[in-house]
């Protein structure tokens, strides 16, 4: 159960902290935070909880990073639906907190954050760039975490590396779809949209995925020390 509720707390912290960063401050007047903020406080998230929650429950906060590390040998099958509802409520649970925030001062929530393709990315990229966007950037994600947490790399900088690495994909990949790689971020934010942006966050569920699996066996059958 303590391992359920660290993700619970910790994908509520990276969907409050990244996501609310965008929606509260990302165009704030005159000293907003810009893309870059926005890509620094998702990685941010993601480096204090792999510190402070990561000895708990390894500090998945995404349904798939725990599939590929599933796939990849490293998390075991009988935990991984606990740990995927963990994660969604989790972000559904900041999503809600986030609502409340931002319409506290009578303003509409906008696109909140969503992740989106064609009308509603902001670069106004398509279906296929959106796909393969995820695909590529969830594939590395997992490359980096499965690689940074390996008995052979150094000890104790695998936060770091994970939490950049997440920076990093946000700077690349925000204009393409406000960047997923997370399919609980992706539906916490599109529960409170709805619409036509509830109707694209399959792709958001399913690239990661797909990224993250064949992440997951490239790591395993070729890269792993046998």
């Amino acid at each position: 159960m303590k391992k359920f509720i660290a993700e619970f707390l910790g994908t509520f912290w990276l969907v409050l902290g990244g996501c609310g960063s965008a929606v509260l401050a990302a165009a704030f007047p005159e000293v907003g935070i810009g893309l870059l903020g926005v890509s620094l406080a998702f990685g941010l998230t993601v480096l204090t909880i792999a510190y402070s929650l990561g000895h708990v429950s390894g500090a998945h906060l995404n349904p798939a990073v725990s599939i590929g590390l599933l796939v990849g040998g490293r998390f075991s099958g009988k935990e991984l639906l606990p740990y995927i509802i963990a994660q969604v409520f989790g972000g559904i649970a900041a999503a809600g907190t986030l609502y409340i925030i931002a319409t506290g001062n009578g303003s509409a929530i906008g696109n909140f954050a969503a992740n989106g393709y064609g009308e509603f990315s902001p670069g106004g990229y398509g279906l296929t760039a959106a796909f393969v966007t995820e695909v590529v950037m969830t594939f590395f994600f997992l490359i980096i975490i499965l690689g940074a947490t390996d008995s052979r790399a150094p000890k104790g900088f695998a936060g770091i590396a994970i939490g950049l690495a997440l920076t990093l994909i946000h700077l690349i990949s925000i204009p393409v779809t406000n960047t997923s790689v997370n399919p609980a971020r992706s539906i916490s934010q599109a529960l409170f949209v709805g619409g036509d942006v509830l109707g694209q966050v399959w792709l958001f569920i399913l690239a990661p995925i797909i990224g993250a699996a064949l992440a997951g066996i490239v790591y395993k059958n070729v890269l792993e020390k046998k």
